[in-house]
């Protein structure tokens, strides 16, 4: 199974350089499933029905979420008609859409995604990442052999013990949120591919892909700063994967792509 899983596309910059570029990933890696976070992707806030048709257009087939998910209105809309969009699995019962779902890979096996959100640094906390995931892993463990775990989480710490506790169970265990790509990939000993962050698709010259003076004002001043999306150089951030028959991690390579 090859798998290739994009981190946090930013705004329309990013979207366009997925688009621009996610041709010659897909060209290079061949990949069975195309996945990616999709949480900042409609003007950096949230996801719309039509930003997420557009991805699917461009190959995509799942959309993970993180802690912007509700920040659209639209994302109830985009629930009801796209059963391959997942927010994060450890909201309370009973909120709209879905953390974790199967789907079908170009080579016809079914494929596992769960979605969730770290409790450290952000808000509101949320259900435990590390009960919700064991929880839904062993669901999807008796359909598919394949599971693999976007944790968008603030704290390196809460993502590395995440993965290791998951370590042989997981197929893999992808860091997304702080949009800048780490050099930590590596396959756990018991078989789980895990990276802290994957990075993200957006603009380079930028403060995880906002304007940077904007970033810079908001921190000296202490004052609400309405942010807005960066331009120039961008770049589509993730990583590859290989799993065996029995779901293990066999390859986990970092993508960088960039465009001017």
């Amino acid at each position: 199974m090859k798998i290739i899983f994009l981190g946090d596309i930013v705004g329309r910059p990013g979207r366009k350089a997925v688009k621009e570029l996610l041709p010659s990933v897909i060209d290079e890696y061949s990949p069975d499933l195309v996945v990616v976070n999709g949480e900042n992707a409609a003007g950096g806030f949230g996801l719309t029905t039509e930003v997420a048709e557009e991805l699917f257009r461009l190959g995509i087939d799942v959309i993970t979420l993180g802690n912007h998910t509700w920040k659209n209105k639209e994302i109830y809309q985009v629930f009801n008609r796209y059963s391959q969009v997942l927010r994060p699995a450890n909201y309370p019962p009973g909120t709209p859409g879905e953390g974790y779902g199967l789907f079908v890979a170009k080579n016809g096996y079914q494929v596992g995604i769960i979605n969730l959100l770290g409790q450290v640094y952000l808000e509101p906390p949320l259900d435990c990442p590390f009960k919700v995931a064991e929880e839904s892993v062993n669901f999807l463990k008796r359909k598919t052999p394949y599971v693999l775990i976007d944790i968008h989480a603030e704290a390196t710490s809460e993502k590395v013990a995440l993965a290791n506790y998951l370590d042989g169970v997981a197929s893999a265990v992808l860091g997304t949120h702080t949009h800048v790509a780490t050099a930590d990939q590596r396959i756990l000993p018991k078989g789980t591919g895990y990276i802290t962050d994957m990075g993200m698709c957006g603009p380079l010259d930028s403060v995880l892909g906002v304007k940077k003076e904007l970033a810079i004002q908001k921190f000296i001043t202490k004052r609400p700063v309405r942010f807005e999306i960066a331009s120039g150089i961008t770049e589509i951030n993730g990583v590859y994967l290989e799993l065996d028959q029995k779901g293990s991690a066999k390859v986990i390579n970092r993508i960088n792509y960039r465009r001017k």
